[in-house]
Order: structure tokens, then sequence, then C-alpha cells
């Protein structure tokens, strides 16, 4: 269990601030760009760099044009949500 913890904090320290916050605009229901916008408050041009790199990790998956948490994404999600 250590190392799936260990691989949470690497996840959080590697997406930033940015990923985390289109992670959980994706997870209310932001599923393109524009709403990941509106959700995060972030620029488009960190939305497009940050995706990709959520998508490599598996934490979100695209269908039919928009972006869902996968289950490691819902996973990390909560263990986010312990540090608040």
């Amino acid at each position: 269990m250590s190392n799936e913890v260990e691989s949470y904090d690497d996840l959080k320290y590697l997406l930033g601030y940015m990923g985390i916050e289109i992670l959980l605009a994706i997870d209310k229901g932001a599923k393109i760009y524009e709403t990941i916008k509106l959700f995060s408050g972030l620029p488009i041009s960190c939305i497009k760099g940050r995706v990709p790199v959520l998508r490599d990790l598996k934490l979100i998956k695209k269908i039919n044009g928009e972006h869902f948490l996968t289950e490691k994404g819902i996973k990390f999600r909560r263990e986010i949500e312990k540090d608040f």
C-alpha cells in the first residue's frame, strides 16, 4: 500500500496545480477544452498542454471528443481530497 501512496504523491507533484485543477474540472463535469477552461479558470494553452499528460498517465480518457476520468483518475481524485 505504501508504494501506491508514494505513486499518488509522485503524480501530484508531476501534474502540479494546473494538472490537478484540470482533473478536478473534468470530475465536476467539464468535458471539452472550453468547459474545462470555465471550470478551472486556466488558459486554453495550459489545458491543451496538460490534457495529453493526463491521458498518457491514464488518469483521463477521451470518448467521442469528450474527456472523462478513468478508474485510476477517480482513485487519484480521492487521494487528493484527503489532502484537503
